[in-house]
């Protein structure tokens, strides 16, 4: 073996045995994960995805609920061409976690200026949690292409 050959080969292993460590820090040392479902709801025979989605808690009383000091669950309904609630206000600080389903087809869930980000598949639940230092309105968009309205499909978080 070629003495530059050598040298590229070791130089390649140090930087895929870097890059591995780097992966391994941000998974264990950070705790940054992929968000996956947390959950799942199945029509009963005859009944219709939205029907479930409406008969299933907590998606049966969908909105805003205090579950600890600067701590909120937000859930949500994802649906053509809207979010429900669509407008959530907290303090800022808090702590919010959103619980979000689709109730139709593929949605997303997207908050600019944070590391919200979520696809939205019917059926599935979606978590997601966030802490809102800043105030200010915080614009939820769906950026999953969810049919002719789609552009129109959006919700806001007002912290205050």
């Amino acid at each position: 073996m070629d003495r530059y050959e050598r040298a590229f080969f070791w130089f390649s292993a140090a930087m895929l045995g870097l890059f591995l460590c780097v992966l391994a820090y941000v998974t264990v040392g950070m705790h940054i994960r992929l968000p996956g479902p947390s959950g799942r709801i199945i029509p009963a025979p005859g009944q219709n995805l939205g029907a479930a989605v409406l008969a299933t808690a907590p998606f049966n009383h969908p909105g805003l609920r205090m579950i600890g000091p600067g701590e909120y669950e937000v859930v949500m309904i994802a649906q053509q061409w809207f979010f429900f609630p669509r407008r959530i206000h907290v303090p800022a600080g808090s702590r919010v976690t959103f619980r979000v389903t689709s109730a139709d087809v593929t949605h997303g869930f997207f908050i600019p200026g944070t590391r919200v980000n979520m696809m939205i598949i019917p059926g599935y639940i979606s978590v997601e949690t966030y802490r809102f230092e800043r105030a200010g309105d915080y614009r939820i968009i769906c950026h999953e292409y969810c049919g002719l309205d789609h552009q129109t499909m959006s919700a806001e978080v007002v912290v205050k």
